[in-house]
């Protein structure tokens, strides 16, 4: 009987410890820590670091953006995570992010990003935008919107990167998506150039980031 209750007593004691190890096993697993991919090119410094993942190979884009796939029609994905380490919100303008293509001339190419909407008709009719139709409604009576378009822009504007302000302790990531004009090994001697970030609170601004898509691993 005595042993009986000495086993009870051991299992009891045991219990929290199984759950505290199973919970830490979780939180190893989060998404927050999937997507801190040490092998990806990035740029780190005054707490921010800037991570960007390449989707140039079209069949990997095809296992991520499906139908709505952007690199069947010439344009580059570029997912970009964003990390924060300090406890000062940062703000980017997302106006002046660019892609620079370097060219084995020396020439340089900066390229804006394209909105959503661009890039899902580019998918949506990859011969060009379709003929314009002759109006049946009266004057001041919107037309029919384009469905294909619209079915795109649903698929691919979750996975775009959106926000502007990274949160204090915080990330934010998504898509960026650049025309390169079909010439998909131009990716490998490009880079995504984030010029303008700002604390705050601080109003400080930050140097700016430059990572190499080629680039192997963290600086």
């Amino acid at each position: 009987m005595k042993q009986t209750i000495l086993l009870v007593a051991a299992v009891l004691f045991a219990s929290p410890l199984l759950r505290a190890q199973t919970n830490s096993s979780q939180r190893a697993a989060s998404p927050s820590a999937i997507r801190n991919n040490d092998s990806l090119p990035r740029d780190a410094h005054e707490g921010v670091t800037v991570t960007a993942d390449s989707y140039a190979d079209e069949r990997r884009a095809k296992e991520k953006f499906g139908k709505a796939n952007p690199v069947a029609v010439g344009i580059l994905p570029v997912e970009v995570s964003l990390r924060n380490d300090t406890t000062d919100a940062v703000r980017i303008d997302m106006s002046t992010v660019q892609l620079t293509v370097h060219f084995s001339n020396g020439r340089l190419q900066d390229l804006d990003w394209l909105d959503v909407r661009d890039v899902a008709s580019a998918v949506a009719h990859p011969k060009g935008p379709p003929a314009p139709r002759v109006r049946r409604f009266p004057i001041g009576v919107p037309s029919a919107t384009d469905s294909k378009t619209d079915k795109m822009a649903e698929i691919l504007k979750p996975l775009a990167l959106d926000a502007d302000v990274i949160p204090p302790l915080g990330m934010i990531h998504g898509f960026l998506f650049f025309d390169l004009n079909r010439e998909m090994d131009l990716a490998e001697k490009a880079s995504v150039y984030i010029p303008n970030l700002k604390r705050i609170t601080a109003k400080k601004p930050l140097m700016f980031f430059e990572v190499q898509l080629a680039g192997n691993g963290p600086k």
